[in-house]
């Protein structure tokens, strides 16, 4: 019978790799789609001259931590070295703008999804295609750069994602998986390519800047889940793993942004499933039975990794904020002399936050950490403000910033379902919002008004995601659907914990959703000021 071991050293494992927001984070996947290894390496985005950047040389070492980490966890383990790999995935954060020239060489610093600075050409190409164009999608930042006449768009020869960008270096392969790409430029379910129509009428807009390139030039190949995207080259397997010991050869799948890894580790890529991530960010994800009745600014129309339409709400902040107010709870314990373990301290106040008012007492927060598109912030501003008559007590504050992590989202959420009239048998959750049972589940299912499924697997995210795609690239049977695929191999038999939504708690969070929708102007006028 053949062991963990055994799978390592003949290679019948799949690697996934997924760089997220704060965390780079590696799985090792065997046989049975247990994850039976990790590596990771934590980093941060920077702010430089206005925008929020990652550094290429610190993707390099984050990938290159990550896997060490990967490899000294498989040693540690099994007492063996990590030397080959059945396949392997590469997945990111979604969207923005890496821009490179014909020699390769990057033209700017990378733009990543958190950027709030393409409102302008948003509205235009929403405008021109009659579609949805967000502010983070790659297309809106190549125009706006032309809008503003900035001097390395002539140069262009490449655009792609951060995904696409690590996969091209480890493949020489320049493509996207479907659903990363759909990030990038609309997608055509029916063809599953970059939507022709749309392709041409952008390049008849800027057909008088007189650029030498065209669109359909620039832009990566669109390839669906479980097709053949290169192999990881000599070069490659150098950038990934310095030491010289990982075999080059790999086969390698189509490159995935963390949407569509997070809806593979929930298996939410059928119609009338969702799954929704909360992190840094947050965004849910709901497979539509058809199209939108009308164009929203505030739902993204994107894809499954196989081509499904997924209507989705996308917000900037989410747990930034809060984290930020749980570290000063542990800088005051800290000078009591308290040693504070931080997971015990999220559960405590996290739990604490169940004791509150369902409306959270009267008290008001906003989260905007960063810009957020959806309701109208170029720049980020935390607020906590409260009336002299509302309850401020450490339950109703917890509460209160628990829901304010979800005000956004459950804005978009609303329209999704109360105005499109979209249905959802239940929804899957994912992401640190997650960790503490049962509070951050009851929050969410209160916002979406949806049952809410936690299963355990999915705490091992986007990367354990990834390495599901490749590992259906390599033992798909002919004819299997990705969906199948997920429903009779990997997740046959599993089960999560789900909540109903009760039916309090949900007048509480609309009830907190009013009072937050009309303090928007207070938020606005705090921006204005502080600017």
């Amino acid at each position: 019978m053949s062991t963990v071991k055994d799978a390592i050293l003949n290679g019948e494992t799949s690697l996934g790799i997924e760089l997220g927001s704060t965390r780079i984070k590696a799985v090792l996947v065997d046989g049975s789609y247990k994850a039976i290894a990790v590596g990771n390496f934590d980093w941060e985005n920077q702010l430089h001259d206005g925008i929020w950047t990652y550094p290429l040389d610190l993707v390099w070492k984050g990938l290159q931590g990550s896997y060490a980490s990967l490899k000294e966890d498989v040693k540690a383990k099994y007492g063996v070295e990590l030397t080959k790999v059945g396949s392997i995935g590469i997945s990111a954060m979604m969207h923005g703008y890496l821009v490179f020239d014909k020699d390769g060489k990057q033209l700017v610093p990378f733009r990543t999804w958190r950027n709030t600075i393409t409102g302008e050409a948003s509205r235009e190409l929403t405008e021109l295609f009659q579609y949805n164009i967000p502010q983070r999608w790659s297309i809106a930042h190549l125009y706006q750069a032309m809008l503003k006449g900035e001097e390395h768009v002539p140069e262009i020869d490449f655009m792609t994602t951060l995904a696409g960008y690590i996969h091209w270096q480890l493949t020489g392969e320049k493509t996207l998986g479907v659903g990363e790409a759909s990030g990038m430029f609309p997608i055509d379910t029916a063809t599953k390519q970059f939507h022709a129509e749309m392709l041409d009428k952008f390049q008849t807009k800027v057909a008088d800047k007189g650029y030498g390139w065209k669109i359909r030039a620039i832009l990566p190949k669109v390839q669906n889940a479980g097709e053949n995207a290169g192999v990881l080259t000599e070069a490659g397997a150098k950038l990934l793993d310095p030491t010289g010991v990982l075999e080059s050869g790999i086969p390698m799948c189509p490159p995935e942004g963390d949407a569509g890894t997070g809806m593979v580790a929930t298996n939410s890529v059928a119609q009338r499933t969702g799954n929704v991530s909360a992190g840094t960010s947050v965004f849910a994800m709901i497979v539509l039975e058809h199209e939108l009745k009308k164009v929203h600014p505030e739902i993204d129309l994107v894809t499954t990794p196989d081509g499904s339409l997924v209507g989705m709400v996308h917000c900037n902040n989410c747990t930034s904020d809060l984290n930020a107010w749980v570290g000063l709870f542990k800088e005051f314990a800290e000078s009591f002399g308290m040693k504070v373990d931080m997971n015990e301290l999220f559960g405590t106040l996290y739990r604490k936050a169940l004791e509150a008012d369902k409306d959270c007492g009267g008290l008001l927060a906003y989260n905007y950490f960063s810009g957020e598109h959806l309701t109208g912030f170029e720049e980020g501003r935390p607020l906590f403000v409260r009336t002299p008559e509302a309850k401020f007590n450490l339950a109703n504050f917890m509460r209160v910033h628990l829901y304010t992590a979800l005000g956004a989202l459950k804005t978009g959420l609303d329209i999704l379902f109360k105005e499109e009239g979209v249905e959802a048998d239940e929804v899957m959750g994912h992401g640190g919002l997650f960790k503490t049972k049962g509070v951050g589940q009851s929050i969410m299912a209160a916002a979406m008004d949806v049952p809410v499924t936690v299963m355990e697997t999915a705490g091992e995210g986007g990367a354990w995601g990834i390495a599901l795609l490749a590992a259906y690239m390599r033992e798909k049977k002919d004819g299997e659907s990705l969906g199948a695929y997920l429903n009779n191999r990997v997740f046959a038999g599993e089960k999560g914990e789900t909540l109903a939504p009760d039916p309090e708690d949900v007048k509480g969070f609309d009830a907190f959703l009013a009072r937050y929708t009309e303090g928007l102007a207070i938020e606005h006028a705090a921006v204005d000021h502080l600017k």
